[in-house]
């Protein structure tokens, strides 16, 4: 217990530390996004009014309604006896792959909980990691049924014991809250998230991890309704295997145009 009472009493000054930075920083009057949005509306107003075509006035929010807790629609999304599949999608770099990729989707009724395209290491290919509840009996036919598009390469489902998943989130929060309340950088950094802009109305805070981590991060300063936006990306992934079963499929067919 005194152990316990001298490591609460090291860290407390290190947060107060932590706290006060956070402050001076909030007090700095930044030429922010916001400011340069106001002056930009302005003076578009004071164009139009001076032309004679003033069409509407422009309104500005200053904060945005706190979102009101467990009511993120993709967190509170149910899928009783469903199974959440990956499905990483090779694919030539031409127009019009995506939308064939997902109308096997939509043919199916299969819903899509997040999506990403990007170039993979390949040059010419382009890689699709897709995310969907369904039984394995689905994903194994989606699977065949996008790999048999003329231009996709190769495609393969996977559980998420199978690959390493990551995703990144930001969370706006409302600055008086997070100085008025040091519970909420305590949470901030026991996620291992950062702070990534602080001005006097609003808190960016970005988190980088799994799924799960990002949403409790998320479901925690909800609780406490500091939470003005949440926002984040699809998930990457890459296999476990130590065979890169893209390199397998191009050296075989480069081994039968050569034959």
């Amino acid at each position: 217990m005194k152990s316990d009472k001298k490591s609460c009493d090291a860290i407390e000054p290190e947060m107060q530390g932590f706290d006060e930075a956070v402050r001076r920083a909030a007090a700095v009057d930044r030429d922010s996004y916001e400011k340069s949005l106001r002056r930009q509306r302005s003076s578009t107003l004071s164009r139009d009014m001076a032309q004679g075509n003033q069409l509407e006035t422009f309104k500005r929010n200053a904060v945005v309604r706190p979102s009101a807790p467990a009511h993120e629609g993709a967190i509170v999304s149910r899928h009783d006896g469903l199974t959440l599949y990956t499905l990483i999608i090779y694919s030539e770099n031409f127009a019009g792959i995506l939308n064939q990729i997902t109308a096997v989707f939509t043919r199916r009724q299969v819903n899509i909980e997040s999506l990403n395209v990007c170039a993979s290491s390949t040059p010419g290919v382009h890689k699709y990691t897709i995310t969907c509840y369904c039984k394995q009996e689905m994903a194994e036919m989606l699977t065949k049924q996008i790999e048999k598009r003329i231009d996709v390469l190769q495609a393969n489902c996977f559980l998420d014991d199978e690959i390493f998943i990551l995703e990144t989130s930001l969370m706006k929060l409302s600055s008086p809250m997070v100085l008025a309340d040091k519970d909420i950088s305590r949470i901030v950094r026991r996620f291992d998230a950062r702070f990534v802009e602080v001005n006097p109305t609003y808190t960016i805070v970005e988190k980088t991890g799994i799924t799960e981590d990002v949403l409790e991060l998320f479901r925690q300063l909800d609780q406490i309704g500091c939470v003005l936006q949440f926002v984040r990306t699809g998930r990457i992934a890459v296999t476990k295997s130590s065979v890169e079963r893209l390199d397998q499929y191009i050296a075989r067919r480069e081994e039968d145009h050569n034959a």
